[in-house]
């Protein structure tokens, strides 16, 4: 097969998120944190092609430095998939990977969502959204989310997931040349684990932190200076807990006229908050055909 995915491949997105907050709320005895946070899209996206093979073989074309093929994510959502249906069918796929690994814009989770929900198209399998939600948050607590769709408030582990609308601002998004590992910032001792939980009513009047922030700035000289730099324009914050800083803007324009300002050695983009993901918005079209 070749390296590019030919012409009459299944071509989907898998779209970027942020936290717009994000609050512990405590720990769990398994040693897993509750949270609470805000969930929203972006129109910024890594790219997924999908073809159907007879012989049941996964084939991830596109290798990613560091992953071994069978912990690939996208593999090990086609897996999934492949066992709980008891589809024979397989897949090549091929990644155009446009969102930084570890910046906590959910890159990973996001690939896996697209692919379980772009096979479940290819392969006619017909899971409902629950079931696919269910196999999605095997592979990772974000993951449901892309399943989903919606902006969302989140609780428990950011399984529990309540639809919202919300404002769709223009963000520019800061991506610090470094990547943070999520196991270290939880397991970090001075990471706040007792912000009282709020209700949805309130999140949506705004406001919210995120309480791993402190953390990474620590950890972080990359994300720490570039939280400084984006907070001369506009607050900043960080998402998730990853690299990846943003801050909002009632318009492109503006947006783009900060991001002119920014250093070029800290990579960067604009795109458009969403209460729908792309990837969503293609299969709503494609269902259309």
């Amino acid at each position: 097969m070749p390296h590019t995915p030919p012409g009459d491949a299944l071509q989907l997105p898998a779209p970027a998120k942020l936290n717009l907050f994000l609050h512990i709320t405590g720990r769990r005895a398994d040693g897993y944190h509750e949270l609470q946070t805000l969930f929203q899209f972006l129109d910024h996206a890594d790219q997924l092609s999908f073809i159907p093979r007879q012989d049941g073989k996964i084939q991830l074309h596109t290798p990613i430095d560091g992953v071994d093929h069978e912990s690939n994510l996208i593999v090990r959502a086609a897996r999934l998939l492949q066992a709980h249906s008891g589809c024979r069918l397989g897949a090549d796929i091929w990644l155009d990977k446009q969102l930084p690994m570890g910046g906590g814009i959910g890159g990973g989770s996001s690939d896996a969502a697209t692919t379980l929900l772009g096979l479940d198209h290819l392969w006619q399998t017909r899971l409902d959204e629950d079931t696919l939600a269910e196999l999605g948050l095997r592979l990772g607590a974000d993951v449901p989310v892309f399943v989903r769709g919606h902006a969302a408030f989140a609780e428990g582990v950011g399984e529990r997931l309540q639809p919202v609308q919300l404002s769709e601002p223009w963000f520019l998004v800061a991506v610090p040349q470094v990547f943070v590992s999520t196991a270290e910032v939880f397991n970090d001792p001075e990471l706040t684990r007792n912000t009282p939980a709020i209700k949805v009513r309130s999140l949506l009047a705004g406001g919210g932190h995120n309480d791993c922030q402190p953390v990474v700035e620590k950890r972080y000289a990359e994300v720490r200076n570039a939280l400084i730099l984006l907070n001369k324009f506009v607050p900043a914050k960080l998402t998730g807990t990853g690299s990846c800083v943003f801050g909002s803007f009632p318009s492109r324009d503006e947006a783009d006229k900060v991001r002119r300002q920014l250093p070029a050695t800290l990579p960067s983009f604009v795109a458009q908050g969403r209460n729908i993901s792309m990837l969503h918005r293609k299969l709503q079209a494609l269902a259309k055909k």
